[in-house]
């Protein structure tokens, strides 16, 4: 993976409070990777067959890695506001975990994304998955691209989803125009894939907690960074008719503490304090959607355990620590997405340009 091509929102100078793990990235916690595959019109002229741009992909997570075993991680699950979709969230809710692949792409791509991540597990279980009966029940999350991209087009095919599955890895994690954040809006800028991560202290023992988004949510009015509300004195360059919000933003949270499926769940609600900071209230078109899984505990698939089940998990008097590193590097991520992210055309060029953020504008407002 490479590293973003413009400076990150640490490296702008952003004020931003909390320790980071090493690459400030969901991958701070060991196991995870993350690929990314896109689909870029300006790239390849020849994806836009109905003479719209073609900006769309897909985000792939393996929370265990390529581990030849299936074995499931602990989770939870909340939306803030349910305009949108993530498949497998209602086991999530029963269950409190999950197995095989996180997918996040565009809104009209989640059966080719969830074929994809299907086959993978097939293909990765082998004779486990193959001779027990066991059915997949992926997670795959959307948001709208359609302002950037040719969604009704139905670009994202299996194939890329697969690319994106192979390509996971730990380490960097691209952001801004990269997976699924290809074709989406943040606060009416360029927006897209963002992570972030915090270091936790649990007395004496170091743990980590990562966030990653796909940003496509608020209007401009409303963005607020570091405690100050700059999107009113940043009024250029408005996405046309953008009068409500429209768009949504999906939240992992992944974390090596150890934490019970309930406990998973109150952390993820947490996701909605880390967006509310840059001004979003979740609006009614948005689709504010989360999960948080903890890859401590690990354990076999229900049907290979024995009766009883152990678990170690963090006293609940001890979880205000973890609830602020959620909140910091949710905010944070989707500071690292509006960052990083680079200008694009319109899906429609002639309707103008979707901008990045202009971050020496926005510095010299935080100065003033």
């Amino acid at each position: 993976m490479t590293s973003p091509t413009r400076p990150r929102a640490r490296a702008v100078g952003i004020p931003l409070p909390g320790t980071p793990g090493p690459l400030n990235a969901i991958t701070d916690v060991p196991g995870i990777e993350v690929g990314t595959a896109e689909l870029l019109s300006s790239r390849d002229p020849a994806l836009a067959t109905r003479g719209i741009q073609v900006q769309t992909g897909v985000t792939a997570i393996l929370p265990r890695g390529r581990d030849p075993v299936p074995r499931p991680v602990w989770a939870g699950q909340f939306s803030l506001n349910g305009n949108g979709e993530m498949t497998g969230a209602h086991w999530v809710r029963d269950g409190g975990w999950l197995a095989g692949p996180i997918m996040i792409s565009n809104s009209h791509a989640i059966g080719a994304c969830h074929t994809a991540a299907v086959r993978w597990m097939i293909e990765t279980y082998g004779a486990a998955w193959e001779d027990n009966h066991l059915w997949a029940m992926p997670v795959v999350a959307e948001t709208y691209d359609g302002v950037l991209n040719d969604i009704n087009g139905l670009h994202v095919t299996e194939a890329l989803a697969r690319r994106a599955l192979d390509a996971a890895r730990p380490g960097l994690v691209p952001e801004g125009n990269s997976g699924g954040g290809a074709g989406m809006i943040c606060y009416e800028y360029k927006g897209g894939t963002g992570t972030a991560s915090r270091a936790i202290d649990i007395d004496g023992q170091g743990f980590t907690l990562g966030a990653l988004v796909q940003a496509n949510h608020g209007l401009r009015p409303w963005l607020t960074v570091a405690g100050k509300r700059v999107g009113e004195a940043m009024t250029d360059h408005r996405i046309p008719g953008m009068t409500s919000e429209r768009g949504s933003i999906i939240v992992i949270l992944a974390t090596d503490l150890p934490l019970l499926p309930g406990q998973l769940e109150r952390l993820s609600r947490r996701a909605a304090i880390g967006i509310g900071r840059a001004g979003s209230p979740g609006g009614n078109n948005s689709g504010d959607i989360f999960l948080a899984l903890s890859t401590a505990n690990q354990m076999e698939l229900p049907q290979f355990s024995g009766a009883w089940r152990q678990m170690s998990c963090l006293n609940d008097e001890r979880l205000d620590p973890v609830y602020m590193a959620a909140v910091e590097a949710v905010d944070e991520a989707v500071l690292n997405a509006l960052c990083a992210a680079q200008t694009v055309p319109l899906a429609r060029p002639a309707a103008g340009l979707c901008h990045a953020m202009d971050t020496e504008r926005l510095m010299g407002l935080l100065a003033g």
